[in-house]
């Protein structure tokens, strides 16, 4: 496959299937010299058309390789044989966090690898490199790092999400066909009055981006719904990185708003490090600015960039 400068479609193969990933090269591009690497993680739907488009350029713009991917059952990459599209257990997210830097591994002309993840795909990223020190340093961005004090909050409300996955499970293990009624996320539809009248915490903030009028939203996104698999709560509610927080060894950089609802999964995490570490925290940003707004997006490519670099 002949590559070039800017965004390159490739494919690498996690639990036996081909993901779906968009390879960003930097200008000038040439095969035969060596560049440092990243790996991308994205937000909650984790699909390239998202978050990679954005911060892929932007990496590949300041002279790094960027891989941003469709992770297992999202976007164009397919579910397990026998499986459904929008499964996803965090598990699953970090084996194919470890495939995608053994596939940055066999091309000639990547040098170190390193881990960048927004939101979710902080907590990502961090849990991946536990144990992956190919991955040579982290940085994340608006990361759900420690995600438990943000997320186990109300254990009545957090019961009741866990017993309406429970029961979709069941169906769809005895119909054997999906379910894609989590009832608490953003639908295709809504409009943005509808969505924020639900009560749900950074409502205004989320629509801005996966709404239907929103920068990223069904539509504007290729193959992105905002529908979730009913069974949700069972796997998102499990948090590993702000539990293996100490154990991280690679210098770590956390960019965060101060203001964010999220700050404490970033803050809790921060406290939790052992390692060498610089932490960003900034006033005028919330969570999802860091996702697409002009100015929070070059402040922190412009930090990781200078981080790995180092």
């Amino acid at each position: 496959m002949k590559l070039q400068a800017g965004k390159n479609s490739v494919h690498f193969t996690s639990f036996g299937v081909q993901l779906a990933g968009d390879l960003y090269l930097p200008e000038g591009f040439d095969p035969s010299k060596k560049y440092k690497a990243i790996v991308g993680a994205s937000p909650f739907p984790q699909v390239k058309g998202q978050i990679p488009a954005i911060y892929g350029p932007e990496m590949a713009a300041r002279g790094f390789i960027y891989l941003g991917f469709d992770y297992l059952g999202m976007g164009d990459s397919p579910a397990l044989p026998g499986e459904f599209k929008k499964t996803r257990y965090m598990f699953r997210l970090i084996e194919n966090t470890w495939d995608a830097v053994s596939y940055l591994g066999t091309l000639p002309f990547v040098g170190e690898i390193y881990g960048l993840g927004v939101c979710q795909g902080g907590s990502i990223i961090a849990s991946a490199a536990v144990t992956d020190h190919r991955i040579k340093k982290i940085a994340t961005v608006s990361g759900m790092m420690a995600a438990d004090a943000f997320q186990w909050g109300n254990k009545d409300i957090v019961n009741m999400m866990i017993a309406g996955a429970n029961t979709s499970k069941q169906k769809m293990y005895e119909t054997e066909e999906a379910d894609y009624t989590w009832p608490i996320v953003l639908q295709d539809h809504m409009t943005r009055e509808e969505f924020v009248a639900t009560g749900t915490p950074m409502a205004e903030d989320t629509y801005n981006f996966y709404g239907k009028d929103g920068v990223a939203g069904p539509g504007k996104v290729e193959h992105f719904t905002c529908e979730h698999i009913g069974d949700q709560a069972m796997q998102s509610l499990i948090s590993i990185a702000e539990h293996y927080a100490d154990k991280i060894a690679q210098p770590t950089l956390v960019i965060y708003g101060k203001n964010a609802s999220t700050a404490i999964c970033s803050t809790a995490f921060i406290d939790k490090l052992a390692n060498e570490h610089e932490v960003l925290a900034f006033d005028k940003f919330s969570h999802v600015d860091f996702y697409w707004k002009p100015e929070a997006v070059k402040i922190s490519t412009d930090a990781v960039a200078d981080f790995f670099n180092k």
